[in-house]
């Protein structure tokens, strides 16, 4: 059992790698993750935000997220999607229908006017193994240095009506089937929880002791946005 746990860990990075590279997106690691990280008045803005993920449509495959993607304009170009990989520190996962599998993120942006793209991350059992991705399309600015809470973000992959956004690609076709990923959509909440997510980051991130954190909630999900741009793309 723990052989096949690797060997889907494994692959999971395989497949996130070759998305990297077939976009063009460069990866970054997540903020925090060295116990001896210090923040400073004159460091880039942190941003927080957990992620619980569950599937309704098959229950027994749990999605696992791997990878929050953002692009960014200026006033003068448009720079190509990037990703933060999600490291262990992370990670809260129970795979449980009830609960889903929950995310303690942390971006490092400099300053400027982006767009939180989507989540995304793996469902299924090696060698069945799906992609999912949960829309967002939300404006992120980040203008001064400090720490802030985006909010909490529920997606709930469930079955799809009707012309309904996918909750991932329609290939390969068998492992996007048994995950659910092609004949399901997302359904996403934005709620602000900073009274029970700021806790768990300070206790699991060193780094942010003492350090105020500032509330920036994210403004709610657009679904015909979101539905829109898969129908264009």
């Amino acid at each position: 059992m723990q052989l096949i746990h690797r060997l889907a860990r494994l692959f999971a990075v395989l497949l996130f790698g070759l998305m990297m590279v077939a976009c063009a997106a460069p990866s970054r690691t997540m903020a925090l993750g060295n116990d001896a990280e210090k923040l400073t008045a004159t460091s880039d803005p942190v941003f927080l935000m957990t992620v619980t993920i569950k599937n309704i449509y098959k229950p027994s495959l749990q999605p696992k997220l791997e990878l929050v993607s953002f692009d960014r304009s200026t006033a003068t170009e448009k720079i190509p999607l990037f990703g933060f990989v999600l490291d262990e520190k992370a990670r809260n996962e129970t795979d449980s229908v009830e609960k889903g599998n929950h995310y303690l993120l942390r971006m490092q942006l400099a300053p400027g006017q982006y767009r939180l793209v989507s989540v995304s991350g793996r469902a299924g059992v090696f060698p069945i193994m799906g992609h999912v991705i949960a829309p967002l399309h939300l404006p992120l600015r980040a203008s001064e240095p400090g720490v802030f809470y985006l909010g909490h973000v529920d997606a709930s992959l469930r079955e799809r009506r009707g012309n309904e956004f996918k909750a991932g690609p329609s290939l390969p076709l068998i492992d996007q089937a048994v995950v659910g990923a092609s004949g399901g959509t997302f359904d996403i909440t934005i709620s602000d929880r900073q009274a029970v997510d700021e806790p768990a980051f300070r206790a699991r991130f060193p780094a942010l002791t003492g350090v105020p954190i500032k509330k920036a909630i994210l403004p709610a999900f657009d679904r015909s946005y979101a539905q829109q741009f898969w129908e264009k793309n």
